[in-house]
């Protein structure tokens, strides 16, 4: 902990796990000099804590951290599995180690300060950010403060399902994996009773490879509940367990809702990662627009601009995921059949590029026509129906 409060600084960073990495990381390689910065957090993000996997073009800075990455991967249904050619994308996997290695270099070139203390009330008067501790002490002052805290949406949706998942890193002593594919979703697995689960399987090589359970809907599972759907998920892959060692386990919650989160909740600060939109709704996918808004605000500070990234996804992507969500969770559409039909009938780089929110307003339009058209059009009108409530109700 710095030793003298507060801190003065320009850029004050509260909260340090991957979305201030990636923008400290962000600073550095743009070469942003004359930036006075602090972090601020009780704990210094080492190690391995958590996997990103996200798809995007080969040859980027990233490219030196991956632990792997597939040009094909697999999309599997009880009907059968395709195998999705991702060219010229690349579907990538990256540990947090490297991340949090890498920003703490950044650290060390930028002389940055770090607080080791957990971060309270901001206080914003239009020209300087207060950062307080819980107890109501100045930590620091800055120009500008960008916090990723995980916080809820600023009002509640109208559809609220968690993205929540358990994954196994398991080792052998043979050739077990093909490190040549990755297995994106597998639906074969038992579906619940409200929402949609599958499996991946992402190999780093011939004998070690994450395989993991996934499910999108409202309740999470117990312990014994995620193991046993790990369980079920490796005998479908003809896997023997006991020839296996488990070395890791990765566990996660992430929230899938159509509640607005507040990326701008004053005039000087930002808010980072899931607590600034990051995650998709209809998926709960997160890294890659983390990077894009860790770019954007690396980019405007060497520009001498404010560091405010543009909003994670286009509006018109919001709209759609607040539909998909409501028509997964109403039963309008299976969960398995609007993923299948999805992969079905669109390219796979136009399927990547939407769940990314960086697609075209025309293809968006293709992607809608490949939803089935009367349960999805049932969803449309109840989501105007639960839009036109809240606004009379506020």
């Amino acid at each position: 902990m710095h030793a003298s409060f507060p801190v003065d600084v320009d850029l004050a960073l509260v909260g340090g796990g991957g979305a201030a990495s990636l923008v400290l990381a962000a600073l550095d390689r743009h070469d942003v000099t004359g930036l006075r910065v602090a972090v601020v957090d009780p704990v210094h993000k080492r190690g391995q804590d958590r996997t990103w996997a996200f798809w995007g073009l080969p040859g980027d800075d990233l490219d030196p951290l991956l632990s792997a990455s597939w040009s094909q991967v697999d999309v599997v249904t009880p009907a059968g599995r395709r195998v999705l050619p991702l060219d010229p994308l690349r579907y990538a996997m990256l540990r947090s180690a490297p991340v949090y290695d890498r920003a703490a270099e950044a650290e060390r070139r930028l002389d940055a300060v770090r607080v080791g203390a957990p971060a309270g009330e901001l206080h914003d008067d239009g020209e300087r950010v207060t950062v307080r501790d819980p107890d109501g002490r100045d930590l620091v002052r800055a120009g500008w403060v960008l916090d990723s805290r995980p916080r809820r949406p600023s009002r509640p949706g109208r559809t609220n399902w968690l993205q929540h998942f358990r994954g196994w890193w398991l080792a052998a002593d043979r050739p077990t994996f093909d490190p040549q594919r990755a297995v994106l979703m597998d639906f074969r697995t038992p579906q619940p009773r409200r929402g949609v689960s599958f499996g991946y399987v992402l190999p780093v090589d011939d004998r070690f490879a994450l395989v993991e359970y996934t499910e999108f809907g409202p309740e999470l599972l117990d312990d014994a509940g995620y193991d046993a759907a790990l369980r079920g998920y490796a005998d479908l892959l003809g896997l023997d367990l006991n020839a296996l060692r488990v070395r890791e386990v990765e566990d996660g919650v992430i929230p899938m809702t159509d509640g607005p989160f507040e990326s701008r909740p004053s005039p000087r600060v930002v808010r980072l990662g899931t607590a600034g939109g990051a995650t998709r709704p209809s998926t709960g996918f997160t890294f890659s627009a983390m990077l894009r808004q860790a770019d954007q605000v690396a980019r405007a500070l060497a520009a001498g601009r404010p560091p405010v990234p543009a909003p994670a996804y286009p509006g018109r992507h919001l709209w759609m995921d607040a539909v998909a969500l409501r028509a997964l969770d109403r039963g309008h559409v299976g969960g398995v059949e609007f993923f299948e039909r999805l992969f079905d009938r669109n390219p796979p780089e136009r399927v990547l590029r939407f769940l990314d929110g960086v697609t075209s307003p025309a293809e968006d339009l293709a992607v809608m026509r490949s939803s089935p058209l009367l349960p999805m059009t049932g969803a449309v009108l109840g989501d105007a129906a639960g839009r036109l409530r809240a606004r009379l109700r506020r």
